[in-house]
């Protein structure tokens, strides 16, 4: 879609399609919809919204639409809740203890981003704000356990003690690797995600291929 979205503005500004340069990408939605992209997309458009029926239910559906269907369902399902009310509160859950990673098949949450080649300049304008600085220790940890810092997958989110010895959220956006986690499933939509300077974020130069026995 950035591929896309880039022959279009070229396309905008050189005026090479007929068009005055500076008006709105009116040929990037056709162009979008007209390419391999898009049709995949489609085709996989109900597998998420199925899962409102549970995993069992999510699970034959899903493969019913892939395999059977081809993704070619004469409807599309909707969602009825939005990701971000459907957290619950952390009292009815128990917390998980996680394994060390061994360093063969589970590996650490920053070795990863290491080789993510995930970059962002320093002195860029930070693309991920809050918009009410006190939910994160009044709302986030002290009803939801502090979801935040357990669904990003580059520890963007931490909880450290402040200088009361009281949790306090640290936003490592140098981090990030935009999978936009944060604005979708924040409980209270308190997290802002904007579009990062160009030219940041993971390149997965780095990453190595693993092979198993």
């Amino acid at each position: 879609s950035g591929m896309i979205a880039a022959d279009a503005t070229f396309d905008v500004l050189t005026g090479s399609q007929g068009v005055d340069p500076g008006v709105i990408l009116t040929g990037y939605p056709g162009a979008l919809q007209q390419s391999w992209m898009w049709d995949e997309l489609y085709r996989a458009r109900n597998v998420h919204p199925s899962f409102k029926w549970g995993l069992v239910g999510g699970a034959c559906f899903s493969a019913l639409d892939s395999f059977i269907l081809r993704g070619k369902a004469p409807f599309t399902l909707t969602r009825d809740v939005p990701d971000h009310k459907k957290t619950k509160p952390k009292k009815y859950f128990k917390p998980i203890k996680y394994p060390k990673p061994d360093g063969k098949i589970s590996f650490d949450i920053l070795d990863n981003v290491y080789r993510s080649g995930t970059n962002h300049e320093e002195d860029q304008p930070v693309h991920l704000t809050l918009k009410d600085p006190t939910v994160p220790r009044a709302v986030n940890y002290d009803i939801y356990g502090g979801p935040e810092a357990n669904y990003c997958p580059a520890k963007v989110y931490e909880y450290h003690p402040d200088h009361e010895g009281k949790p306090s959220l640290v936003i490592n956006a140098l981090n990030c690797l935009h999978c936009k986690a944060c604005d979708i499933k924040d409980p209270t939509q308190n997290i802002t995600w904007v579009t990062p300077e160009g030219g940041g974020g993971p390149k997965y130069t780095n990453m190595q291929t693993l092979s198993f026995p």
